[in-house]
């Protein structure tokens, strides 16, 4: 029997830009959990591979990185989200779109997939553990007792992730990043290994005219339904 069988789970999937990130971590924040955000293991995967070199088609090399790559996730100083690679600082590094394309495309390989997974399921950690990605609910924690699908329109998503791109300096073209999610949303949609897709038991959750606070508020509320806190 494996820890995410013993510890509480809750599972939020979604596609780009829907907040499952921010709503991942906010709960987690709130009822004091631990915190997986699989989508930052793809994308240090695809940066691994890209500064050892490796051939952007190289699904061998690519699952070996993604079995050995040293990977630390944590806070600074100020509190805001650490991530290291090989010791290295790369948290703005792997948030930009070049990373979330080559996330896209490693997380559509099933031996990529399969060496994260028992990463993946290891941070089930007492008390509970709140995982944000794409496939938590159907592949990784699949046992999970409260699983949520967060989705939003496609244009409101692009306008999302183009204001924190903004946010961060990065000059990106609307038009440019609404192709680049619909070109994602169609890759993990129908990549053959654990496609994007919501949990027949999961909880639809549709953000597009919701406040943070509103969606934060109704996955406590599921959770406290179930006894998963009070």
């Amino acid at each position: 029997m494996s820890a995410s069988d013993i510890v509480p789970v809750v599972a939020i999937d979604g596609p780009s830009g829907s907040g499952k990130g921010t709503i991942s971590r906010a709960v987690a924040r709130r009822v004091g959990w631990h915190l997986l955000d699989s989508g930052a293991l793809y994308r240090l995967v695809a940066l691994a591979g890209q500064r050892r070199g490796l051939d952007p088609d190289d699904r061998a090399g690519h699952a070996q990185v993604a079995q050995k790559m040293a990977v630390a996730f944590g806070s600074a100083a100020d509190g805001s989200e650490q991530v290291l690679l090989e010791g290295e600082d790369v948290t703005l590094g792997i948030r930009s779109e070049a990373a979330g394309n080559g996330a896209s495309r490693v997380a559509a390989w099933a031996e990529v997939r399969g060496a994260l997974m028992h990463r993946q399921q290891a941070f089930a950690q007492p008390p509970g553990l709140v995982a944000d990605g794409r496939d938590m609910g159907t592949v990784v924690f699949p046992r999970a007792p409260l699983k949520i699908f967060l989705t939003a329109s496609a244009q409101e998503r692009a306008l999302r992730r183009h204001k924190q791109l903004k946010d961060k300096g990065s000059d990106v073209s609307l038009p440019a990043l609404s192709r680049e999610i619909a070109e994602r949303d169609a890759r993990d949609q129908t990549r053959q290994v654990a496609p994007l897709r919501p949990a027949p038991d999961a909880c639809v959750i549709d953000s597009t005219d919701l406040s943070v606070e509103a969606v934060v508020g109704r996955v406590l509320e599921l959770g406290a339904a179930r006894g998963l806190w009070r």
